[in-house]
């Protein structure tokens, strides 16, 4: 799993170890967003299903200001507040 393009395109993304997420494949991120558009000039994006939090992180990656990420599961809840932790990119959350 990556950020498929935009400023953090190509950097890797992890996963948590369990079966709680199906992450959205790159293939299927690149034409969602290349059907919204491809790349943005600001504007704030929500996912309710959020899982790894990987479409909010290319939403970012392609020019949106911030992403409001949101999932009932507690084990993704965790995992992306560990992440948020450890990377810099995680502060449009």
């Amino acid at each position: 799993m990556r950020i498929v393009a935009g400023k953090y395109g190509s950097r890797s993304l992890k996963s948590p170890k369990n079966d709680a997420t199906r992450p959205t494949q790159d293939k299927i991120k690149g034409a969602i967003f290349s059907s919204l558009g491809n790349m943005f000039d600001g504007g704030n994006f929500l996912d309710c299903y959020s899982g790894t939090g990987n479409m909010g992180l290319e939403a970012v990656s392609r020019g949106m200001d911030h992403a409001t990420l949101v999932d009932n599961n507690k084990e993704c809840k965790e995992f992306k507040g560990r992440k948020r932790d450890q990377n810099h990119l995680w502060k449009y959350f």
